[in-house]
């Protein structure tokens, strides 16, 4: 019996990650393959990475087949799992998706804000094509997806290919359940959140350790300034006001969106003194690639957790062995909302606690918006719908609407000099508005 799994976006310093929590659960996720798919540009990259793999596999004595390919096509044929983790126009991308915002007086940040927005705008029509093949050439695959902006990159996915077998996860939920467990000084196993809300916009509704329901003590050490921030993101805390008000569970990226002020201020500043984060990355990517190419090397280094998205693979193969072995658990996972939360479309990507199975992720039940925040929330999954419509079609004035009505821009005049200088910088890779008719 075989199991195939094909990682896209290979040659990414996360690679060893997902690697690492492959050998960690093979006696239950007996994967068989492994095929690394980069693009040319990242060989350099991917060599470092494939070597790297091919001795920590022969360090765990684990019986896995392991190339690397630049071609996609022939990768997918019998594949069980995909996963993709890309990064289309690589970190001098991310970096003009920071430093633009910024110039303008705008919050610059990779998922969001006008940086998420252009991240969408080049990745989703990739992974379409993706999707595409895929459900050509491997139709029982599941994909999971760990692209970001991983809400509005699954959405488009299920709402606009053909391939419906796709998940969409992300490594926050985890971090506030495990820095949730820590400041109750108990076990991540034993702690359940009632999550509510989309990706980089969910809400904890409700903290349960065994079963007991410790909602109001997380909500009083939260005040506190418990910090369960990924690398990327630096704490600011929050006031009792605004935890008293909502009776919710912020997650880090929340800061964007209730501080906005002091968070622009702060990365203002960083980016005047000592540049901004995506920069902090390349000189941490290059120094772990330098780690990487040790021969003696035969583990995932620690160094890797600096790096953001830090313990995805978690998320990532536990959901992949979960749907192999058909087990029932509950994960948090990004995928249709099915009436999940009562007011919010049923075709809708939600992040949400769902029971996991041969056949998928099957939502657990929210019922309706917390009426502290339900405003945002629709307006924010308008704001996603807005962008994948104008990934898709290309067209300048979808791409416009989409700018401006983000909470973090709503500027009608400036979103378009923005939109303007950031279109004009990633024309490479934004095909789709430079041989749109609708511009």
């Amino acid at each position: 019996m075989t199991l195939k799994l094909v990682i896209v976006g290979g040659g990414s310093s996360y690679t060893p990650e997902i690697i690492e929590g492959i050998i960690r659960r093979h006696d239950s996720f007996p994967v068989t393959e492994i095929v690394l798919v980069d693009i040319e540009m990242g060989k350099k990259k991917l060599e470092i990475i494939g070597n790297l793999l091919l001795r920590m596999i022969e360090q765990a004595n684990k019986s896995i087949k392991l190339t690397w390919t630049f071609d996609r096509e022939k990768a997918l044929e019998n594949a069980d799992f995909v996963s993709t983790q890309i990064r289309v126009g690589g970190l001098d991308a991310r970096a003009k998706d920071e430093r633009i915002p910024l110039s303008h007086g705008f919050i610059g940040q990779e998922t969001n804000g006008a940086g998420g927005i252009f991240k969408a705008f080049r990745t989703i029509p990739v992974l379409m094509k993706l999707a595409e093949d895929v459900h050509r050439i491997c139709p029982d695959a599941w994909i999971i997806n760990f692209t970001n902006p991983a809400g509005i990159v699954t959405e488009a996915l299920l709402k606009h290919s053909a391939h419906k077998k796709v998940i969409g996860v992300c490594n926050i939920p985890y971090n506030m359940r495990h820095s949730t467990a820590e400041m109750l000084d108990a076990s991540p196993e034993d702690v359940k959140i009632e999550f509510v809300g989309m990706n980089h916009f969910v809400f904890g509704k409700k903290v349960y350790v065994k079963g007991m329901d410790r909602t109001s003590e997380v909500l009083r050490i939260l005040v506190d300034g418990l910090d369960y921030s990924p690398a990327n993101i630096v704490n600011l805390g929050w006031s009792k006001e605004f935890i008293d008000s909502i009776q919710l569970l912020p997650n880090p990226y929340h800061q964007y969106y209730f501080q906005t002020k002091d968070v622009l201020e702060k990365d203002l500043k960083a980016y005047e003194e000592h540049g901004i984060r995506a920069e902090v990355v390349q000189q941490l990517e290059e120094s772990l690639f330098d780690i990487y190419k040790n021969p003696e090397l035969r583990e995932k280094p620690k160094e890797l957790e600096k790096r953001g998205g830090a313990f995805y693979s978690e998320v990532a193969c536990s959901l992949m062995d979960s749907i192999y072995n058909n087990k029932e658990d509950i994960q948090t996972v990004n995928t249709l909302n099915n009436g999940a939360i009562s007011d919010l479309p049923d075709d809708c990507v939600i992040e949400v606690n769902c029971v996991i199975t041969k056949h998928g992720p099957k939502p657990l039940t929210v019922g309706p918006l917390p009426h502290t925040v339900k405003g945002i929330i629709y307006q924010m999954k308008a704001f996603e719908e807005l962008v994948i419509r104008a990934s898709i079609t290309g067209n300048y004035n979808d791409a416009y609407t989409a700018l401006v009505m983000n909470p973090l821009i709503t500027d009608e005049k400036r979103s378009k000099v923005m939109l303007d200088e950031l279109l004009e910088a990633h024309k490479t890779y934004l095909p789709q508005f430079f041989n749109s008719r609708g511009n």
